[in-house]
């Protein structure tokens, strides 16, 4: 399951706080899309089909928001290289891209349940945006949520019995759980500001995200269940992109408070603190290995964004992509030997997949 990193699209890093256009718009009337910057981060919006932002990001075809499946073996991710957006897989390797949802209609953000068997997706074939879920064969796809307002999906808890989503039902965008069959529907965050990039603790105990509560964008933690919710980043400058350590004590996350965007490991019962990057240009979107010895992130230190890789205490710096283009959003295998990314490198987003020691670049498919 991609931590939406993976990613949502995450829901990635970044996301965006006030692109609904304020309490005036209509929820249910909105689009989802996004942006994505040139430090790597993607920036979700909500925008009227008016929106020329939206009609560029139709008319690329894109490949974007690669999530490996719990064995390894394959990636999925959205493309738009039959002209609208659709879920796809292919293997590891990049070969045998499949169209899993094959609709006329928007699909993205896929992520893939624990046990490999299920992809919950975004869908807007109904008419308005919802969560949906289909067997990992593109099969059985079936609606979980159902409501006028915007409905996307974040992340399966990890024994994939629940499923973190966002929406705008209640005017703003909060943070929701559901069961795997789309019963019990829950909020768990409930504030006029915005709150979003849940990711679930290993254990499933708690969940990190980001909010604007406090005035600006801070890490939060809070129970499963949505109670005591604690700010463990407190300061004036931007905090976010959370990621948990495997073994749920330590959480990865970007800021600006040393001026520029660095990554930072806390311990999560003392609030330990560690910086682990220190250069001059933005550093963003940290990622764990499997084993947690190493965290990957994207940097612009060379003046575009490229994928590194670094211990969790900073120590091993290591430059894995080497392209004029943009390379982003980091995402392990579970294996912990291959990093899948997306580049702009031939013109446009497409997925690729290059071994932890920066050798065996593969791209994904032939990009339609």
């Amino acid at each position: 399951m991609r931590e939406a990193p993976a990613l949502i699209l995450l829901l990635l890093a970044g996301v965006l706080a006030s692109a609904c256009g304020g309490a005036a718009e209509t929820p249910a009337a909105a689009e989802l899309g996004f942006l994505v910057d040139h430090l790597g981060r993607n920036e979700i919006y909500f925008s009227d089909p008016g929106d020329s932002r939206t009609h560029l990001a139709e008319s690329l075809p894109w490949d974007s928001f690669p999530a490996w499946s719990p064995d390894g073996s394959r990636i999925a991710f959205y493309s738009a290289r039959e002209g609208d957006r659709d879920i796809y897989v292919a293997q590891a390797d990049g070969s045998e891209v499949v169209n899993l949802s094959n609709n006329p209609a928007e699909d993205a953000f896929p992520n893939w349940s624990p046990d490999g068997t299920r992809i919950t997706f975004y869908s807007a074939r109904d008419g308005n945006g919802e969560v949906y879920v289909m067997s990992r064969d593109g099969s059985d796809a079936s609606r979980l949520t159902n409501n006028p307002a915007l409905d996307f999906p974040y992340a399966w808890s990890p024994d994939g019995s629940r499923i973190l989503f966002g929406s705008l039902r209640d005017g703003n965008l909060e943070i929701y759980v559901m069961d795997a069959d789309g019963s019990d529907v829950k909020r768990l965050t409930d504030n006029p500001a915005s709150d979003v990039h849940p990711t679930w603790s290993p254990d499933g105990s708690r969940i990190a995200f980001e909010s604007e509560r406090g005035g600006n964008r801070e890490v939060y933690v809070m129970a499963a269940d949505g109670a005591r919710p604690v700010n463990l980043t407190v300061r004036p400058l931007r905090d976010g992109s959370p990621a948990w350590s495997p073994d749920g004590r330590s959480i990865a996350f970007e800021s600006q408070r040393d001026g520029n965007g660095e990554i930072y490991v806390m311990d999560v019962t003392y609030s330990f603190l560690e910086r682990v990057t220190n250069a001059a240009r933005e550093d963003s979107w940290p990622a764990w290995s499997r084993e947690g010895r190493r965290i990957a992130f994207v940097s612009n230190r060379d003046l575009n964004s490229e994928i590194y890789t670094a211990a969790a205490d900073g120590t091993g710096q290591r430059r894995l992509t080497f392209d004029a283009a943009d390379d982003r959003g980091p995402a392990w295998s579970p294996d912990g030997r291959r990093i899948a990314f997306e580049s702009y490198r031939d013109g446009r987003s497409e997925v690729y997949v290059v071994n932890a020691d920066g050798s065996g670049l593969t791209r994904v498919g032939d990009g339609g």
